[in-house]
């Protein structure tokens, strides 16, 4: 694939900054997206640590496409980045970024999704199959564990998606509850809308959802709302949004991630990496359930 020179300069741009001139003390941010508040904060939380310790952070945006998460590494990899940390779009594409990073020696650091290939010094990310657990056995809570629920999936490929449905799935398995639908709505809070809508077309019982994050969730409390069901909801991630429709009582939970924290102990295990300290593969972030 070519390399795209123009992408990092046209990113920063967009993020409100000049290109920046590098450092020895660079870091590179590369995200999934920044169309999705939990992103953004992962970002800003990255950014406060960087300018704490003293590192100059540049971040560029993948908008959910792994063609340009190639091309964005690849461009900041001919400048002089001493780290790379990536929230990869996809983690079996991500493979391709991350051994072009291992080419130029350029240690990498995952957050929040990992990657099924190429070298990473260490992945920081909540427990996503305990956090799809915790969503199950909330709802089972909820329905005396018995019912029909819907599963909105995240983006295929995706190790968040992948984790927080196989926790979900394993909790639902231990009860009397049916899946009645699992679709993909990629995260995304339109596509949530829309995914539900159709599905409460095709099944006239639900008595709970349970989306991959809250993005879907708002998306799929909209349907609900214009169908003018009852029907409970869990999200993921904690947004404000979420939260505040928790508050409301349109959100019946969401499994909230700390995203500021995410960013931080990112860019906290880059500078050990940089010092030459040894970090664990896994740094695990703390969920919580926050309900009303």
């Amino acid at each position: 694939m070519k390399k795209l020179f123009g992408l990092a300069t046209a990113t920063a741009l967009l993020l409100g900054t000049t290109a920046p001139s590098f450092a020895a003390d660079t870091l590179a941010l590369v995200v999934s997206t920044l169309n999705n508040p939990f992103f953004v904060t992962l970002k800003e939380g990255a950014e406060g640590k960087a300018s704490e310790l003293g590192y100059e952070l540049l971040v560029l945006d993948s908008q959910n496409d792994p063609a340009k998460e190639l091309a964005a590494v690849e461009d900041v990899l001919n400048k002089d980045v001493k780290l790379l940390l990536i929230n990869p779009t996809d983690s079996d594409a991500v493979r391709s970024a991350i051994r072009a990073a291992n080419r130029k020696d350029v240690p990498v650091v995952t957050l929040d999704r990992g990657a099924s290939g190429g070298d990473v010094v260490s992945h920081v990310a909540s427990d996503n199959i305990q956090g799809g657990m915790a969503a199950a056995q909330l709802i089972a809570e909820a329905l005396g564990g018995k019912g029909k629920v819907v599963e909105l999936q995240g983006v295929p490929g995706t190790s968040a998606a992948r984790d927080r449905g196989e926790g979900f799935n394993k909790g639902i398995d231990a009860t009397d509850i049916e899946i009645v639908a699992s679709q993909t709505a990629d995260f995304d809070r339109t596509k949530g809308l829309n995914v539900m809508e159709n599905i409460l077309q095709a099944q006239p019982e639900i008595d709970a959802v349970f989306a991959h994050n809250d993005e879907m969730a708002l998306g799929a409390i909209k349907a609900i709302e214009g169908s003018k069901r009852e029907i409970m909801v869990v999200g993921f991630d904690g947004t404000d949004d979420a939260v505040a429709a928790v508050k409301d009582g349109s959100m019946a939970a969401t499994v909230a991630q700390q995203a500021a924290m995410i960013g931080a102990l990112g860019v906290e295990t880059a500078d050990k990496i940089l010092k030459g300290e040894s970090v664990p593969d896994y740094t695990p972030v703390p969920l919580q359930l926050i309900r009303k």
